[in-house]
C-alpha cells in the first residue's frame, strides 16, 4: 500500500492513524503542500481530481477522501476492528464521523491557519473569522462533551474510527493557543488524555517519511 499525503495534514493523519492501528505496512509519498504539488496537473490526473490529499493506492486501486479511506482500510485489513457489528454502535460511529465532517473540521482548520500557521508565516490574523470559527468549534465540542460524559469513547466503550476522525483537529487546538477548549471540558479532557497517549498516535505525531520508507524495504 502507498499513501500520498503530507504528515502534518489533519486528513492524512486520520489515514496514518488507521494504518498504524491496523498494523499495515505501507509506503508514503510526500506531497509538498508548500509547493502546491497537489495542484499539479499530473497529480490531479493520476491521483485526486480535486487536487487535495490524501490518496491511498492499494496495489493499483486508488481511493481518495480520508473518511472513505479509513472505512476501506478497516474492512480491507484483518485484525482488530475499528468499527462495529452492533447496529447501534455502528450508527453512533457514523454519526460522530458526520458531526466532525459537518461541524468541526472546517472551523477548526480555520483556527489552526489563523492562530498557528499564519503567525509562523508572518500573516495578519483575521480576528472576525477567528471569533466565528471559535463559536462553531465550541458548539461542536459542547456536543462532544455531552456525548463523552457517560462513555469512554465517542461510539461507546470501544475505540473506533469515530475517535480517529476527531483526533487531528483536537490536537492542533493546542498549538493554536486553544488548549483550554479541551482542558475546560472534563469528559473531553479525560478522553484526550487517554487517546493521545496511544502508541499509534505517538507514531503519527512523530512520523518521519524517510525512516518509514527505509524500514518498508
Amino acid at each position: 500500500m502507498k499513501v500520498y499525503g503530507y504528515p502534518k495534514s489533519t486528513c492524512t493523519r486520520k489515514v496514518l492513524m488507521t494504518l498504524f492501528e491496523k498494523s499495515v505496512p505501507f509506503k508514503f509519498e510526500q506531497v509538498n503542500l508548500a509547493k502546491a504539488e497537489q495542484k499539479a496537473p499530473d497529480y490531479i490526473k493520476r491521483h485526486h481530481p480535486f487536487g487535495v490529499i490524501p490518496v491511498l493506492d492499494d496495489d493499483g486501486f486508488q481511493l481518495y477522501e480520508s473518511r472513505a479511506i479509513m472505512r476501506y482500510l478497516d474492512k480491507r485489513v484483518p485484525g482488530t476492528s475499528l468499527s462495529f457489528s452492533d447496529i447501534h454502535s455502528m450508527g453512533l460511529m457514523e454519526q460522530w464521523i458526520s458531526v466532525e465532517a459537518a461541524y468541526l473540521s472546517e472551523p477548526a482548520v480555520q483556527l489552526v491557519k489563523q492562530l498557528y500557521w499564519g503567525p509562523l508565516q508572518g500573516l495578519e490574523t483575521d480576528q472576525a473569522l477567528v471569533e466565528r470559527a471559535k463559536d462553531r468549534v465550541e458548539q461542536a465540542l459542547n456536543v462532544m462533551e455531552k456525548g463523552l460524559t457517560h462513555q469512554a469513547y465517542l461510539a461507546g466503550d470501544t475505540f473506533s474510527l469515530a475517535d480517529i476522525s476527531w483526533m487531528p483537529y483536537i490536537d492542533y487546538l493546542f498549538p493554536a493557543t486553544l488548549g483550554h477548549f479541551i482542558s475546560d471540558r472534563p469528559a473531553i479532557n479525560r478522553w484526550w488524555t487517554e487517546v493521545s497517549q496511544r502508541s499509534t498516535w505517538l507514531k503519527v505525531v512523530n512520523f518521519k517519511v524517510e525512516s518509514l520508507n527505509a524500514n518498508s524495504g
